[in-house]
């Protein structure tokens, strides 16, 4: 909440400006939420969810929550769907319009866009759903910014949901458990866009190693 209201301002302002935009907060503080001035055609749909411990859950948590809502309000509401994370990070600072929708598109993670495959923090561990060998893989996707057309949301939380659950009976959290999944997937399928780095980018990285990401946190949306 504390970076919600940023957020929304910055996205009023540069996400896709001129067009019908619906913009789903999911939370468990309902009454938190900030009242943002809304261009025509803007909105702001306030979803309810269950509040959870640990900032793993929430991670897991998201792909479930896309699928149920999917069925009660997204076939009815929008075409395409652009999922991100809002944090201390995830600002927009420019223009972001209709070029990046796909019916699946990705974002490479700025942390390892230089970086070897075997250097990305997939999951490595072969017993884990979501495992992908050190010979495998194009690019570290970052679970904060991805989307996709609605019609083909079921088939990515499916097939990430069935992963986690086999991996729960087997006691196996990912390293990076939304992330994680979201890699595997795309690995697997392959998006229909990928997105450059200048879309998602952290200016913290100038100056940093290749493959340095500090803290896995958030960078910035152009």
């Amino acid at each position: 909440m504390v970076f919600l209201e940023l957020f929304l301002q910055a996205a009023e302002k540069h996400f896709m400006v001129g067009h019908g935009v619906t913009k789903y907060v999911f939370t468990d503080q309902l009454f938190a939420v900030p009242r943002v001035p809304l261009w025509e055609g803007q909105r702001v749909v306030v979803v309810e969810v269950h509040s959870v411990l640990f900032w793993q859950d929430v991670s897991m948590r998201h792909r479930a929550m896309i699928s149920c809502f999917r069925e009660q309000r997204f076939l009815c509401d929008v075409e395409d769907l652009v999922c991100v994370d809002v944090d201390a990070g995830m600002k927009f600072w420019d223009h972001v319009g209709m070029e990046i929708l796909s019916p699946l598109f990705g974002t490479p993670h700025p942390g390892f866009y230089w970086a070897a495959p075997e250097d990305f923090s997939y999951e490595r561990w072969p017993q884990s759903q979501t495992h992908i060998p050190r010979d495998q893989g194009n690019f570290q996707y970052m679970g904060a910014f991805f989307g996709e057309l609605v019609v083909e949301v079921p088939r990515l939380t499916s097939a990430c949901y069935q992963a986690m659950v086999v991996s729960w009976t087997k006691g196996i959290e990912a390293v990076w458990p939304g992330e994680s999944h979201l890699n595997r997937y795309l690995l697997d399928h392959g998006p229909t866009k990928l997105l450059s780095l200048e879309d998602l980018w952290d200016p913290r990285l100038l100056g940093c190693p290749p493959h340095h990401s500090p803290g896995h946190e958030e960078p910035e949306i152009h």
